[in-house]
Formats: C-alpha cells, sequence, structure tokens
C-alpha cells in the first residue's frame, strides 16, 4: 500500500522558512527548537534527493527545487489540516478507509492489529471528533470520516506530484498518470492520445481505469484517477469540470440478419419500439439520448430488457439475436467493416453525446499530466478536422 511517507512537522517548519526566510522565525512559528527545524530540513532534502536552501548568515535562500515543493506543500498542509497528526496516523486511516477494517488495514500496512489501531484512536483524539464506528465486525467512516479520508487521499496526490516533479528537476521521467476511462467513449482519441504520449514521456507509465461516471467519479474526487474521459454530464458537482471534446454521433445498430437490416423502407420510430433493445443502464447519457428518440416522436419507450455497457458484450448479444442497441460507429468500426453488424436506417432524428474531458476544478497537473490533457485535447481536434474534411 502506498503510504504518507513525509513528515508533516518537518513540512510544517519548511514551510515556516519559505515564509519568514529564517530558521529562528520558523522555529518559533512551527513551536520547535532551532536544532530540530534544522535536522527537520536536512531529513526533507534527504527525502526528496534536492537541496532546498542555500543557507547564508541569518537567512535561507529556497532553491528551485524548494519552490517546487512549496507549491505542493502547502496544499498538503491543509488537506491534512490538523497540526498534530503526523504520517504514521494519515497512513493507518486510509488504509482502514480503503480496508474497511482493522484486521485488512493492518495486512495491507504490515503492521499489527494494535498498531492501526492506536494510530487511528490518536487521530481521532487529536481532532476532537469520532472517525469511525464499528459495525459488527467491521467499521464504518463517520461523516467527518469519509471527508477526512477524502483530504488525505487528495494531499496523498500532492506529495506523489511533488516526487514527479523533483525528480524531473533532478532528469528524471517518473511517476503515473491514470485516467477514468468512461464505457462508450469515442474508441479513437484516447488510445491515440496515450500512444503519442508514450512516444515523448516513454519513462512514465499510463494506467487506463475502465468504468462507468458513478465508479470513476469518486476516485477522481479522492485524487485516485487524474482525469476522466467520457460522456459529459448535464450537472456536476463544483469541485468538477467538464470541458467538451467532440461531439459524438450515434446510429442505431443490428445483426445483419436482423429483420429491419432486410426491410424495404426505412422504419418508422414504431417499428424500432417493436424489438427488444441493449442499451447502457439507465441515468446514463446514452439512455437518455435513447428514450429522447422515441419520447420526441412520441412513442412509448420499448423496454429494455439488457443493461449493458460493454460493447464487446452488445456486440455479441446482436450477431445471436434480434436485439438492437444505440451506439457511436467509431465503437464497432470493425465489426461495421466486416458485415457482422449494420446501421439500421431509419427516420428517427438520431441525437449525438458530447464527449470530454472531466477534471477536478482545483487539480494542479504535473507537466506531464498537463502533456497528456493536451495530447488529448489535441487528438480531439484532429479527428474532428477529418470528419469536417
Amino acid at each position: 500500500m502506498e503510504r504518507f511517507n513525509v513528515n508533516l512537522r518537518h513540512l510544517r517548519a519548511f514551510l515556516a522558512i519559505m515564509e519568514t526566510g529564517s530558521v529562528t522565525a520558523a522555529a518559533r512559528a512551527v513551536h520547535l527548537t532551532q536544532p530540530a527545524v534544522t535536522q527537520g530540513i536536512a531529513k526533507l532534502e534527504r527525502r526528496f534527493e534536492a537541496s532546498l536552501f542555500e543557507r547564508q548568515p541569518g537567512q535561507m535562500i529556497p532553491t528551485p527545487a524548494a519552490e517546487l515543493l512549496a507549491y505542493r506543500a502547502a496544499p498538503i498542509m491543509r488537506l491534512v489540516g490538523q497540526a498534530r497528526a503526523t504520517a504514521a496516523q494519515v497512513s493507518a486511516f486510509l488504509a482502514l478507509a480503503r480496508a474497511g477494517g482493522y484486521a485488512g488495514a493492518a495486512t495491507a500496512m504490515d503492521l499489527s492489529e494494535a498498531s492501526v489501531h492506536r494510530a487511528v484512536s490518536d487521530l481521532s483524539l487529536a481532532l476532537g471528533q469520532t472517525l469511525v464506528e464499528r459495525r459488527g465486525r467491521g467499521v464504518v467512516l463517520t461523516a467527518r470520516g469519509f471527508a477526512l479520508a477524502r483530504n488525505f487521499r487528495l494531499a496523498l496526490a500532492e506529495l506523489r506530484s511533488a516526487d514527479v516533479e523533483l525528480a524531473a528537476l533532478r532528469g528524471q521521467e517518473t511517476g503515473r498518470i491514470t485516467i477514468g476511462a468512461m464505457p462508450l467513449s469515442r474508441a479513437r482519441v484516447l488510445p491515440s492520445a496515450i500512444a503519442a504520449f508514450h512516444r515523448v514521456k516513454s519513462d512514465i507509465d499510463v494506467v487506463v481505469v475502465e468504468g462507468s461516471y458513478a465508479e470513476l467519479a469518486g476516485p477522481l474526487h479522492d485524487g485516485e484517477i487524474d482525469m476522466m474521459v467520457g460522456a459529459v454530464r448535464p450537472r456536476v458537482s463544483a469541485d468538477i469540470t467538464q470541458t467538451a471534446l467532440f461531439d459524438d454521433p450515434l446510429i442505431v445498430l443490428a445483426a445483419a440478419h436482423h429483420p429491419l437490416a432486410r426491410a424495404a423502407e426505412a422504419p418508422t420510430i414504431a417499428d424500432l419500439a417493436r424489438f427488444p433493445w441493449i442499451v447502457a443502464a439507465a441515468g446514463t447519457p446514452l439512455r437518455n439520448h435513447w428514450r429522447s428518440i422515441f419520447e420526441t416522436a412520441g412513442v412509448e419507450p420499448p423496454r429494455v430488457p439488457i443493461e449493458c455497457g460493454s460493447v464487446m458484450m452488445v456486440r455479441q448479444i446482436l450477431i445471436e439475436s434480434d436485439f438492437l442497441t444505440l451506439l457511436s460507429p467509431d465503437q464497432v468500426s470493425v465489426e461495421l467493416e466486416a458485415g457482422w453488424l449494420v446501421k439500421i436506417e431509419s427516420a428517427a432524428s438520431l441525437p449525438s453525446r458530447t464527449i470530454g474531458l472531466t477534471l477536478r476544478a482545483d487539480w494542479r497537473p504535473t507537466p506531464a499530466q498537463a502533456t497528456m490533457i493536451n495530447l488529448i485535447e489535441g487528438q480531439a481536434r484532429l479527428l474532428g478536422d477529418h470528419e469536417t474534411s
């Protein structure tokens, strides 16, 4: 398990030196002795493998590494909040929040249950608030505990970014970018952007996490996912931003043997309603677009006996049945070219989805993460130019 492996008192003292320019003034501000502050800065320099200050008589001059670290350290301390919290307590509480019990947290941290329990109890005591409640053999986070766990995860994401940026300052490209890919988004933009990214940043790992908006939104809020690509939502919380990338046209699809594929005339909306459909889950943008096809024509939307967001699953069910579906042609371009699936022409006025990039509003990407965003946006523009040319 990834730990919060930086001494928070030392980080607090570092920020005090950045603000005051003096070890003496910083020691007074954080209530430590001058030798303790000096030793703390030395340990931070070893931790981040960087010289943070040029020592001059009566003054500490920040190095470029210190400026980078301060950029990340300030939000870390704001997110951790409590001055008496320790890195061990933060790590233990995050492990407990993830595992849902002291036994699982202890296993993840390779510690005894008693050690994890003591760390979480000490954190709760320092805050003066109940963070967890027992439920049977497990525990659940209280509302305060849930909010604190989210802040700790975001602080860990900032620490991760600090490590990446300071390594880059040493000439070492390291790190990982995690992208949430929502189902049924366009197939070409994200793969092309990732391939282009690897050509210029081959030492940085890219992890693609597939899932629905509901599955990915929490990890994005918590800093475990850096960005999401998929259909934009009409309403999002204030701490989330959405940037449109392109409009994704939708078509009605069926197997080549489907009765409507052999019809002499284009089927009406009522004809489409006579067949079973396999569509994405209720509440998703794609499902809402599907409903609008029928409601706009004054036709009762048919029953959806199968809900599915997997293109591979949808394809196989279509091939083996008389189901219809609504998808982007890009998602099934191979199947269309092979003749396994066909587009059903109809009198329906088919909608399009807006595919976009979803980020945390207060997120500050590293240079590598910013490069990935630029490449995703660039690939979307290239695709749009190609389709309009």
